[in-house]
C-alpha cells in the first residue's frame, strides 16, 4: 500500500493564544516529541513551536519527514542508545506519545515496554529535566488486557527512570486526523447498519487533541511529578456518540445492538476486508468495561458534541487506515 503522505507540522491559528511553558532554570529552549508527524505528537510540536520553543522530534520513519517542516528530525532508534542519548543531550522537556497499539508482524506490547524502557533511561543519560509522557485511563499491572497492563508498566518504568515527569491519561482522542470517530462516520456513511456492542452504555470520555496538547506543554512547567486524567468535559455512551456521528453526517444508518461477543469478530472480517485493524478485542473489552470513562473534572474544554456538529460534514469522506499510517 501507498502510505500516507504526512502533512508538515504548522503553526495553528487556532493555537496562538497558547502559553509559553514557564521557564525553568538551566531552560535550553529546545524540547524532543516523539512522534512528532504522527497524531497526538503533531499537535504536541504545534503547540510547543507556537509557544516559541524549538522543537525536535525521534521518529521511526525519518524519511517520511516533510522537507519545510520547522522540526530537526532524529530517527527513533531504540537499538542504538548511545544515538537516543547523543539525540536527547540539551533537552528540556520530552514528550514521548510512543506506543505500539496493537500486535503486527514483530512489533507487540512487549516490544513496546522494553523500548519504552530504553527511551527513558536515555533521556537520564543525557540530562533532560523532564518527561512528559501520554499514556491512557485506568492502566493497571494486574489488568486482563495486554494493552492496560503494558501501558502500566511503561507508567512504572518511568517513574524507576529518575527523571521528573508528567503522566497524562486520555480515554479517547478526536480531532484532527484522528481515526475512531472518522472510520465510524465512515462506516455509518456507507453501510445501512451500524453494529453496537451490548447495550452501548458504557461512557466514552474523549479528549480533543488540542487541549491534550495544551495540557502537556502547561505540565511541562511544573516540578513534582503527577499523573492526571487527560478528558475532556462530556461523557456520553457509546450508542449516545455513534447516535451523534450518525447525525453530524446525515446518515440513515440503522444502530442495532449484537452481543458484546461478536464484536471483535465482526471488526475482524471488516479489517480484512479494508486491510487494517478496525478495533482490537482489547479495545472493545475496555470500553465495554468502563475504562474509557472517568468521574474526574475535565481538564480540556472543547466538548465533542459541538466539535461534531462542526465537522460533520468533513468527518468520514475518506477512511484512515492504521496499517498504512504506522506500518
Amino acid at each position: 500500500m501507498t502510505p500516507v503522505t504526512q502533512s508538515p507540522v504548522t503553526e495553528s491559528p487556532a493555537r496562538r493564544d497558547a502559553v509559553a511553558p514557564r521557564a525553568q532554570e538551566g531552560d535550553t529552549g529546545l524540547d524532543v516529541v516523539t512522534g512528532a508527524f504522527s497524531y497526538s505528537g503533531r499537535s504536541i510540536a504545534a503547540a510547543l513551536l507556537d509557544a516559541g520553543r524549538r522543537v525536535r522530534t525521534l521518529t521511526g520513519h525519518p524519511e517520511r519527514a516533510p522537507e519545510d517542516s520547522p522540526c530537526e528530525v532524529r530517527p527513533l532508534d531504540f537499538d542504538d542508545q548511545l544515538g537516543l542519548v547523543e539525540s536527547l543531550e540539551g533537552v528540556t522537556t520530552l514528550y514521548n506519545t510512543y506506543w505500539v497499539r496493537f500486535a503486527h508482524g514483530q512489533v507487540n506490547h512487549e516490544l513496546g515496554i522494553v523500548n519504552s524502557r530504553s527511551l527513558f533511561l536515555a533521556a537520564k543519560r543525557a540530562g533532560v529535566q523532564r518527561i512528559v509522557h501520554v499514556s491512557i485511563t485506568h492502566p493497571s499491572l494486574d489488568s486482563p488486557s495486554p494493552y492496560f497492563r503494558g501501558k502500566a508498566l511503561v507508567e512504572r518504568a518511568l517513574a524507576e527512570a529518575g527523571v521528573p515527569y508528567a503522566v497524562l491519561r486520555p480515554a479517547i482522542l478526536f480531532g484532527g486526523e484522528g481515526v475512531l470517530l472518522n472510520n465510524i462516520a465512515w462506516m455509518l456513511r456507507r453501510l445501512p447498519v451500524f453494529a453496537v456492542g451490548g447495550r452501548g452504555d458504557y461512557r466514552i470520555r474523549g479528549i480533543h487533541i488540542d487541549d491534550l496538547a495544551q495540557l502537556c506543554v502547561a505540565k511541562s512547567a511544573e516540578r513534582d511529578d503527577s499523573v492526571t486524567d487527560a478528558v475532556g468535559p462530556e461523557r456520553p455512551t457509546f450508542v449516545e456518540l455513534v447516535e451523534s456521528i450518525r447525525a453530524a453526517v446525515g446518515s440513515r444508518a440503522r444502530i442495532i445492538h449484537v452481543p458484546g461477543v461478536t464484536v471483535p469478530w465482526f471488526s475482524r472480517l471488516m479489517g480484512l476486508v479494508l486491510r487494517d485493524v478496525i478495533l482490537t478485542p482489547d479495545e472493545y473489552w475496555a470500553m465495554a468495561n468502563g475504562l474509557a470513562d472517568t468521574d474526574g473534572p475535565a481538564t480540556g474544554t472543547i466538548a465533542l458534541s459541538e466539535w461534531l456538529a462542526a465537522h460533520g460534514d468533513t468527518l468520514g469522506l475518506r477512511y484512515a487506515n492504521e496499517l498504512e499510517r504506522h506500518f
